[in-house]
């Protein structure tokens, strides 16, 4: 499989994303709920981690920061 600069670019979004929801999270006062949102964003990524179309991450990234936003604080 060739990886293209785009599949990078991708990448760096991805790592980007999980690391703002993870700083985002730490304004959910009760830690339960904390730890369950993070959960349920670590399950979503590392359900996706294998996909390969382009399109089909690029689609993810945008579904996972639409959720993102609904759920947490998250600036930008």
């Amino acid at each position: 499989m060739h990886l293209s600069l785009k599949y990078f670019i991708l990448k760096q979004q991805t790592i980007d994303l999980y690391r703002q929801i993870i700083r985002a999270s730490r304004a959910i006062p009760d830690p339960a709920a904390r730890s369950e949102t993070i959960a349920f964003f670590r399950a979503d990524f590392n359900r996706n981690k294998y996909l390969s179309d382009l399109d089909a991450i690029e689609n993810r990234i945008k579904a996972a920061r639409r959720e993102a936003k609904l759920i947490l604080p998250i600036e930008k």
